[in-house]
C-alpha cells in the first residue's frame, strides 16, 4: 500500500509540474489545461509501465542493461567496419537501425540466460553480489515454520545464515490460522508463533521475500523455483516437496531427516537415567522414553511407575517404527 502513496505522490508532483511549464513556457504548451493534461499523463504514463514492470527484479535490470550494452558495442563495431562505405546514405541508416535492433536484442536474451558465473568468465575480477552478505540463504517452508524445530536448531548454533520466509508462505500461514478447523487453526497459530520468535532471535536474521511467481498456481512450485533463483537451500518437512526439490536439482533439508540422524545411539550395557511413564506389556515390565521419543522397554519396572530410576541397556529392536530399547533396573532398586 505504500507503494501506492508514492505513485500518488508522483502523479501529483507531474500535474503540478506540466501545469509550471505550461506558465513558464506558455510557447511549448498552449495554456494551463494542457500543462495539467501532459503532465498527468506523463506520471500515469510512467506507472503503467512501473506496474506492467512488476516482478522484474534488480537483476534482470542489471544484466539486461549489460546485454544491450554489449549488442550495441558489437553493431557499433560491425558500423564502423568499413563493410558498408560504399553504401548509399539513405541505405545505410536502414542498415545501422537493423544493426542495432538484432544486436541488442541478442545481447539482451543472451545475457538474460546467463547467470553470474557466466558474467565472471566476461569479467573475471568482478562479482555481481555484495560481499558483506551472508551467502548462506535459509528458505522456509510452511511445514519447517509450524514445525518449530528449526528455532532450536538456530539457537543452538548448528545453522548460521539468513533466514527467508516468501510472502506467499506468510499468507498461506496466515490462512490456516484463520482455519474454520481447530486443529488447522491451532497449526497455524503455532507457525506465526514460531515465526515471531525467530524475528525476536538476535541470533539470525529473518527476511519477508516479496518474490512471487503468479503462473504457478501451487506453493512447492513456487518455493522451488524462488530457492533455485536465489541459490537458497529450502528447508521443508514435506517429503514430495524435498523429492520434486531433488529432481530440479536445488539443495533442501528435510528437518524429519535431521532428526533421525541425531538419534541418540546407545549400546548395551550403557547407564541411562529415565523415568517411568506407564506400565508395559508383559507382567513386570516398565516403559519409559527417551527425549528423542525412543521408547525403552525395562523388565521388573512396573513398580516404579512415575519415577526416575538409573538402567542398564540390554538390548535393542529394530523396527519399522523406530528403535526400541530394552533395559534392566539398576540392582538396587530392585532389591
Amino acid at each position: 500500500m505504500s507503494l501506492w502513496y508514492i505513485r500518488i505522490l508522483f502523479l501529483g508532483l507531474s500535474t503540478m509540474g506540466g501545469f509550471a511549464i505550461s506558465q513558464v513556457r506558455p510557447e511549448w504548451i498552449g495554456g494551463g489545461m494542457w500543462g495539467v493534461l501532459i503532465g498527468f499523463g506523463f506520471g500515469g504514463l510512467l506507472i503503467a509501465v512501473d506496474e506492467m514492470l512488476k516482478g522484474f527484479s534488480l537483476r534482470a535490470f542489471s544484466a539486461t542493461s549489460f546485454g544491450l550494452l554489449l549488442g550495441y558495442i558489437v553493431a557499433l563495431l560491425i558500423d564502423h567496419s568499413g563493410l558498408f562505405e560504399n553504401v548509399q546514405d539513405t541505405t545505410r541508416w536502414l542498415i545501422r537501425l537493423a544493426l542495432f535492433l538484432s544486436f541488442s536484442y541478442i545481447g539482451i536474451v543472451l545475457a538474460m540466460r546467463s547467470n553470474k558465473e557466466d558474467f565472471s568468465l566476461i569479467i573475471p575480477y568482478v562479482r555481481f553480489a555484495p560481499q558483506n552478505k551472508p551467502d548462506n540463504l535459509l528458505l522456509l517452508d510452511t511445514s519447517v515454520i509450524i514445525d518449530g524445530r528449526i528455532a532450536d536448531l538456530i539457537e543452538t548454533n548448528f545453522l548460521e545464515g539468513l533466514i527467508i520466509v516468501p510472502r506467499f508462505v506468510l499468507k498461506e500461514l496466515q490462512q490456516i490460522g484463520d482455519s474454520n478447523d481447530p486443529i488447522r487453526r491451532a497449526r497455524g497459530r503455532r507457525g506465526l508463533e514460531m515465526l515471531n520468535r525467530l524475528q525476536r532471535s538476535k541470533r539470525i536474521e529473518v527476511k519477508i521475500h516479496d518474490g512471487d511467481f503468479p503462473e504457478e498456481k501451487e506453493v512447492d512450485a513456487k518455493l522451488v523455483r524462488l530457492a533455485r533463483n536465489l541459490n537458497a537451500r529450502l528447508f521443508t518437512n514435506d517429503y514430495n516437496l524435498g523429492k520434486i526439490a531433488e529432481l530440479q536439482s536445488v539443495n533442501h533439508v528435510n528437518i524429519h531427516e535431521v532428526a533421525k540422524s541425531l538419534k541418540t545411539i546407545l549400546l548395551p550395557g550403557e547407564m541411562l537415567q529415565l523415568r517411568i511413564a506407564r506400565e508395559g506389556k508383559d507382567k513386570g515390565q516398565g516403559v519409559g522414553y527417551l527425549n528423542d521419543g525412543t521408547m525403552v522397554v525395562v523388565n521388573q519396572a512396573q513398580n516404579l511407575v512415575g519415577q526416575q530410576v538409573e538402567v542398564q541397556v540390554q538390548s535393542l529392536l529394530q523396527t519399522g517404527a523406530g528403535v526400541i530399547v530394552f533395559a534392566e533396573v539398576k540392582p538396587s532398586l530392585t532389591a
